[in-house]
């Protein structure tokens, strides 16, 4: 064992183990230290990755060559792309995985990155030289130096688990929680507070009554996260839709007198969108159910996760309410819901690198950060390595802004306004959905990839064809010319007005009612062509998607620049807010406190009106 490396990253969940892999793959002596290395990247809730917005980001760790969505392909059971109904920037891949496979093959991959080092302990220490972080010491009294030290410890700071009137301390169920580390940061400066989250009952699938239950399979042509060639899925399973009622209410309202959230024993705030079944039965009182998702842990196992009844409520109480809920009726579990309270830390006390402003050279990800979620968390953990990287080797940080990518607004969200809960990724967050759509994630981050030495010369050669072939297909489709006869058919069928002439067939395309299987249908002429070229299924889409919504994306793009003029604009840190009289007091407050760097910054925080940022673009002019 060294006692020195270039980077320590403690804690080996989702955020971690991106961290860990994307700075060994740069190139330096990495240290991951984990309480146990049995239980790396757990899915300590629901067993899925992705979902609304959550499956974009996920896609855009992969493009930047980060590995959650690979490791999503290779253990995945059941594969969809929600939101389908909609337009393509609201599509998002969501994929049900096999718990334990999902941990092994991140194991697998630690255990092969070169330059990447493992050490299961605890970290009960920071080092500290002056006004940075030098290294850690461990519970096994080991003092190990390093250059950059990247905190990404989850629920475990502090965590304390309750259960009715039970509680003790814990990071998840049966596992020990982390103390003094946040207490130690505390005194330093960092301000540290306390969030909530919980989970519901696993179930015994051999007492579940599936046949009350309405059966949700995956699609019949399954995709995938990853932009490499990661294996088809095959032999899905299903999950179960179910539903609560008026009777489980009334059971569950019995233990509220024992409810560590109504009876004030749980302080932390907890997850709005995400909200246990106790506090939805409180705050949509109106609704007599809800709808419960019973999805399957693994190809290998019994137990069942029961989404949408997250409880913190005593056992008996849970187990009796189970039990009036379709196809539960004799349902037994393997372990009760829980709540878990947990510090975390301010993130507007980050730079957009991660790096704290307080503490030099430590780096914060994931849960810690007040974030929810494996998604959020792993983009974190990504970019904490590659800046942590950057920084060791001189370079600029690397800073994703909004319209670039999810992962942008995720840690622009976090940096500019902080969390009053945990924060989870929307689309309705992002202002450029459009422009951020998972089909482009490679096309908007590939090079970015390329360029840190994330992504090989041979997957960027991939990169390159596939567009080039996505090209080639919208080249051909704005300047080749279809017989109307052939077309007419077809469009009086779709209910959309016949053709009189010859026309472009991109004008064809750019009909709500006609999709672009319908040309290779009643084209054979551009369907010879497709098959000349090679295209594959996911590049006519993205072709098609491209063409559909081309005035929508231009627009975007317009914006985009108008507003990254503010972006431009930088603010000193010099600068005494309070003593611009022509700022609001709320203002001068605000901007003092979070810093901005730039006044596309200072114009997304919270409390900071048009009128300010007017105020500040003057202040400005007048100290020039």
């Amino acid at each position: 064992m060294a006692d020195s490396y270039d980077i320590i990253v403690v804690g080996a969940g989702h955020a971690g183990c991106e961290a860990a892999v994307a700075s060994a793959r740069l190139g330096h002596q990495v240290l991951l230290i984990t309480m146990n290395l049995a239980l790396v990247a757990q899915m300590s809730c629901n067993p899925a990755i992705g979902g609304i917005a959550k499956g974009q980001i996920v896609r855009e760790i992969d493009a930047l060559g980060g590995m959650t969505g690979i490791v999503t392909d290779h253990t995945m059971i059941q594969y969809r792309m929600l939101n389908r109904s909609k337009g393509p920037a609201m599509w998002s891949p969501r994929a049900q995985c096999d718990k334990t496979n999902f941990s092994l093959y991140w194991k697998h991959i630690l255990e092969n990155t070169p330059n990447l080092h493992l050490r299961q302990d605890t970290v009960t220490e920071l080092l500290f030289e002056d006004d940075g972080v030098i290294g850690v010491k461990t519970q096994l009294g080991k003092q190990i130096f390093s250059q950059k030290v990247i905190l990404t410890n989850g629920t475990f700071l502090n965590g304390r688990i309750h259960v009715g009137e039970v509680n003790f301390s814990g990071g998840r169920i049966g596992e020990s929680a982390s103390f003094t580390l946040s207490d130690q940061l505390k005194e330093r400066g960092i301000v540290t507070k306390k969030l909530k989250t919980g989970t519901p009952v696993r179930i015994d699938g051999r007492t579940v009554d599936f046949s009350k239950m309405e059966e949700q399979p995956g699609e019949d042509n399954p995709g995938c996260f990853s932009f490499t060639n990661t294996p088809p899925l095959h032999r899905q399973l299903s999950c179960w839709i179910t539903y609560t009622n008026e009777q489980v209410h009334q059971v569950l309202q019995k233990g509220f007198e024992k409810s560590p959230m109504f009876q004030g024993r749980i302080h932390g705030v907890g997850p709005r969108y995400c909200p246990s079944i106790e506090d939805k039965i409180v705050r949509f009182a109106d609704r007599t159910r809800h709808q419960l998702f019973l999805e399957p842990e693994g190809r290998h196992t019994n137990e069942y996760y029961l989404n949408g009844f997250s409880s913190s409520l005593p056992e008996e109480i849970q187990v009796e309410a189970l039990h009036l809920i379709p196809g539960l009726e004799k349902a037994e579990i393997y372990r009760p819901g829980y709540a878990i309270e947990y510090d975390y830390f301010d993130p507007t006390q980050l730079h957009f690198s991660l790096e704290s402003k307080v503490l030099k050279n430590l780096y914060l990800a994931g849960q810690v950060n007040g974030t929810t979620g494996y998604e959020e968390a792993a983009c974190q953990g990504l970019i904490a390595g590659i800046n942590a990287h950057l920084s060791l080797i001189g370079q600029e940080p690397l800073v994703l802004t909004r319209s670039q990518a999810y992962i942008g607004v995720l840690i622009d969200d976090l940096v500019t306004k902080g969390v009053q809960d945990p924060y989870r990724m929307f689309t309705s967050r992002a202002e450029y959905r459009i422009l951020l759509r998972q089909d482009n994630a490679d096309f908007r981050l590939t090079p970015i990839g390329k360029q840190l030495g994330l992504v090989d010369a041979e997957r960027y050669e991939e990169f390159l064809h596939k567009y080039d072939i996505q090209h080639q297909i919208s080249d051909y489709l704005k300047h080749h010319t279809t017989h109307f006869q052939k077309l007419n058919e077809l469009l009086v069928k779709r209910e959309t007005s016949p053709l009189t002439q010859n026309v472009k067939l991109e004008s064809v395309l750019l009909r709500p009612q006609i999709s672009i299987q319908d040309i290779i249908d009643y084209d054979p002429d551009f369907a010879d062509f497709l098959r000349q070229i090679g295209a594959e299924p996911e590049q006519i889409t993205n072709a098609e998607t491209y063409i559909k919504y081309s005035s929508y994306i231009e627009k975007e793009e317009e914006l985009v620049q108008h507003l990254a003029n503010l972006d431009s604009i930088k603010l000193s840190p010099d600068i005494d807010y309070q003593n611009i009289n022509s700022l609001s007091k709320e203002a001068r407050e605000k901007l003092a406190k979070l810093q901005p760097t730039n006044l596309g910054q200072a114009s997304r925080i919270s409390g900071v009106s048009p009128a300010d940022i007017t105020a500040l673009m003057i202040y400005l002019r007048t100290c020039d």
